[in-house]
């Protein structure tokens, strides 16, 4: 893509459209994602939005400053004015465009993806996340047919204000706890030099909680690790360092800091699904008989859960967009999925890893427990991860996996992919959205059945041209 700080050509804009993913805009600067290209896509927001104000944040890569800056001025270029609120976390602009009622908000992120890469979360009115079903796919064809508003002039253009919701986000994350309820704890923090070693100083503040830091210093080209904590060899070091201090438990988030994952005071990580089942317990105890939401990798113990504490179970589709618009249509108080998303009804329904790490501390404050503890009546099965191959034909491989275990009896449905259900074992097979991958996912009783049918399924993945990545 041209690096031309005054038009794109042909070719370019017709490249532009592979940087439209499925929830968000992402890719490699300068290569593919430009400055140039960032202003159309300010432009573009506001045809398709048509909002009068636009909250920008941005997070700490080394592009931020000048993508966001583009941005701001193609949003102006198109007649509506900006408020930047600086470098903060994307729950942080969620939180922004909800709390004071703005039609529209970008968050410049690539989350937890490579330094070299940059992109943009967009959100409407009540934070709600465009995609490509819903609005994203808009502004991608307006940028790649060149359909854009004409550039006001100079007394037409937009506004630009600053403003800091930094104490205002910090406020309003405290007000979804019980604050009264914690108790002293010692707790390790990886923030990946990522968003959270700004939000967290700032919301632990006044909380009894003491914060050991690790890598809070904002720094996008990720000296440490990269900030995806998903990847084990991410949070081996926190995991290390929760065993060897002693500490109550550990955190770590990713880039953008709307993700978290725990790790308990043996150096357990604990997964996304059974956090889900954790926080999802005290969301029905103050809101009884509350749907919650869980995408269909999550373990079975998350919907037993859910119905155990009274709640009305309700399973979904993968990805972001699909949780808050089911929780939206339900009127769920909660939602989570196993990669560290969690979803509160009283934050707009958006993602927020401060929000979850809060409700657990509180529920391990007043258990009185080791967080291993907590969590023991909610984890008796075994999970194998997410296992990725690359095949060259996905669909014909799923339609294969699916006759043969439906020969065998299986219950099978194809909410996201194909998912196939014994009594004492389960897999889920969904092909990547951006990649020529299938992603597998199995869960069982017990650790022999687990490996067993683990080795199976992916032998008929793996014999169909495939390899592990």
């Amino acid at each position: 893509m041209s690096n031309s700080d005054d038009h794109l050509s042909r070719d370019d804009r017709q490249r532009a459209a592979s940087l439209f993913k499925a929830y968000d805009v992402r890719g490699i600067v300068p290569d593919e994602l430009t400055p140039t290209l960032a202003r159309e896509i300010g432009r573009a927001i506001v045809a398709t939005i048509q909002p009068d104000t636009v909250v920008v944040g941005r997070d700490m890569r080394v592009s931020s400053p000048l993508l966001a800056s583009a941005l701001i001025e193609g949003i102006r270029d198109a007649g509506a004015d900006v408020v930047d609120i600086g470098m903060v976390s994307t729950d942080a602009l969620s939180f922004a465009v909800g709390k004071f009622g703005y039609p529209a908000g970008v968050m410049v992120t690539a989350s937890h993806n490579p330094p070299e890469y940059n992109g943009f979360k967009i959100s409407r009115e009540d934070a709600r996340a465009l995609s490509l079903d819903e609005g994203l796919d808009e502004i991608r064809d307006r940028v790649v047919n060149g359909d854009l508003p004409a550039i006001k002039p100079a007394t037409e253009r937009g506004s630009l204000f600053e403003r800091d919701v930094l104490d205002d986000y910090a406020t309003h994350m405290l007000s979804l706890i019980d604050r009264d309820a914690m108790r002293p704890l010692r707790i390790a923090i990886d923030a990946g030099n990522g968003m959270a070693g700004v939000t967290v100083p700032r919301v632990f503040r006044d909380l009894p909680i003491e914060v050991v830091p690790m890598y809070f210093e904002p720094d996008g080209t990720f000296p440490n690790h990269p900030a995806n904590p998903i990847e084990p060899e991410n949070i081996a070091e926190l995991r290390r360092t929760v065993v060897e201090n002693g500490y109550d438990l550990g955190a770590a988030f990713d880039g953008d800091a709307d993700r978290v994952f725990l790790v308990d005071e043996k150096g357990d990580v604990v997964g996304g699904d059974i956090l889900t089942s954790m926080v999802a317990s005290r969301m029905l105890e103050r809101n009884p008989g509350a749907a919650v939401v869980y995408n269909l990798i999550s373990s079975r113990g998350v919907p037993e859960t859910i119905a155990a504490k009274g709640g009305k179970p309700i399973r979904s589709r993968v990805g972001h967009s699909y949780i808050k618009e089911t929780m939206r249509e339900e009127d769920a108080v909660f939602g989570g999925e196993h990669s560290g998303h969690f979803y509160f009804r009283d934050n707009w329904y958006a993602d927020s890893g401060m929000a979850a790490l809060l409700f657990a501390l509180e529920m391990v404050s007043e258990a009185g427990q080791p967080l291993s503890e907590v969590i023991a009546p909610l984890d008796h099965r075994f999970r194998s991860g997410e296992i990725n191959s690359e095949v060259e034909d996905a669909a014909a491989v799923m339609r294969a996996i699916e006759e043969h275990f439906r020969a065998e009896g299986a219950e099978i449905d194809h909410l996201d992919g194909v998912t196939v259900n014994f009594p004492r074992w389960w897999f889920n097979v969904r092909a990547s959205n951006t990649q020529p991958l299938l992603r597998l996912n199995v869960e069982a009783d017990d650790h022999a059945t687990l490996e067993a049918k683990t080795a199976e399924v992916l032998a008929m993945i793996r014999g169909t041209t495939g390899s592990e990545t």
